[in-house]
């Protein structure tokens, strides 16, 4: 599967462009969509939205094949979108140790949903950014769950 329209336009709107490098919620060195620059990588001049939707393109496929690989049972689109931005934004790590992904690898799709919402936190507190966020994910999850599931 790959992320929809709906889901890049999620992961757009939450993260927000920016040409030149900022820190972002945790102090990381970040640019363009929300990409966490890593060394050797280096935006001295800054990025254009252009290469910032390049960029965005790249990470995106990372976290689709992350949720390919650990996503052990069938996945609707909204179910699938909501995956990616969760570990576009958490990390593949994070979905891997997660109580979500258990519940989901169980087929307790309603009990993986409701852990969406768990995942607000920034620096030990609640952050209403991250909470909007989390609740836009767990719309995508629900709105498409009647679509009918796709394997992964």
């Amino acid at each position: 599967m790959q992320l929809s329209a709906k889901g890049f336009d999620l992961i757009k709107r939450f993260e927000g462009y920016r040409g030149q490098p900022y820190a972002d919620i945790s102090g990381l060195p970040t640019i363009g969509y929300g990409h966490r620059i890593v060394p050797p990588e280096s935006f001295p001049d800054g990025v254009s939205r252009i290469q910032a939707n390049a960029i965005l393109a790249r990470d995106v496929a990372v976290a689709e094949q992350a949720v390919s690989r650990l996503a052990k049972v069938p996945l609707t689109q909204g179910q699938f979108d909501a995956l990616v931005d969760f570990c576009f934004n958490l990390g593949s790590g994070r979905l891997a140790g997660s109580t979500l992904l258990h519940c989901l690898n169980e087929r307790q799709y309603d009990a993986a949903a409701e852990q969406l919402l768990l995942w607000d936190m920034a620096g030990g507190e609640v952050n209403l950014g991250l909470k909007a966020r989390r609740q836009a994910d767990l719309s995508l999850w629900r709105a498409r769950a009647q679509a009918g599931a796709t394997a992964v």
